[in-house]
């Protein structure tokens, strides 16, 4: 039986989409947080000094979208193999390389909001920005960011008729939105006002029977 070993610090960040996707497929994994005091002891023994990182029977894969795009794929392969009925199933990465790339284009997107276009807001909240400095860059910063992202998202549910991002179904994408929606409703409880497709999407993929316990039960962390 594969091994596998997900290393990442005691929040939500980057690796809760790979974490999720070990639960969807009912695939063991050890569920390693690093401490922030331990990290400075072995981020050099990293092959890019940063988490997450996964180790598949002693091989190490990093980068979060590419550990996150692995298994999504890797699991879908996985269940096709054992399973007794005679149906194809696509995993959680697109039935297509279209359904793919896709996929790939809202995760990259997602990290290009949080990291470039609403950066501003969220570096204001993570260290304790005042709370006129915070409002001043929600209203400059996240909402044209947010309005612009989140828009794209609720059309691209309307044109895939599934209740999800993809016409095919649940995939990582949905996942990674679902857990920003949650992040986002901690931080700003109206952020999705207007935007109630993505809440129900959040809704649909946290009471999937396969995540709805590990939701409940995850450890609480700010992020």
């Amino acid at each position: 039986m594969t091994k596998y070993r997900l290393r990442y610090f005691d929040a939500r960040g980057w690796a809760e989409v790979s974490r999720q996707l070990f639960k969807l497929a009912d695939v063991e994994f050890e569920d390693i947080r690093t401490t922030f005091e331990e990290w400075p002891a072995m981020k050099d023994s990293t092959p890019f000094g940063k988490l997450p990182l996964l180790e598949v029977d002693g091989k190490i894969l990093v980068q979060s979208w590419a550990i996150a795009r692995y298994l999504a794929k890797e699991f879908g392969s996985f269940l096709i193999l054992f399973s007794f009925e005679k149906k194809t199933f696509p995993g959680y990465a697109g039935k297509n390389k279209w359904e793919e790339a896709w996929v790939d284009a809202i995760a990259d997107q997602l990290k290009d909001y949080l990291l470039q276009e609403a950066k501003d807001y969220f570096m204001a909240v993570r260290f304790g920005g005042k709370p006129e400095e915070i409002e001043e860059k929600k209203q400059t910063v996240l909402i044209p960011a947010r309005n612009r992202f989140f828009k794209f998202l609720v059309d691209k549910l309307k044109e895939s008729g599934s209740g999800y991002l993809m016409p095919s179904g649940l995939t990582w994408a949905d996942l990674l939105i679902a857990e920003h929606i949650f992040t986002m409703s901690k931080l700003w409880p109206q952020s999705t006002e207007g935007f109630q497709e993505l809440e129900d999407l959040k809704t649909r993929v946290y009471s999937h029977p396969k995540l709805k316990e590990w939701i409940e039960k995850r450890p609480d962390t700010a992020f």
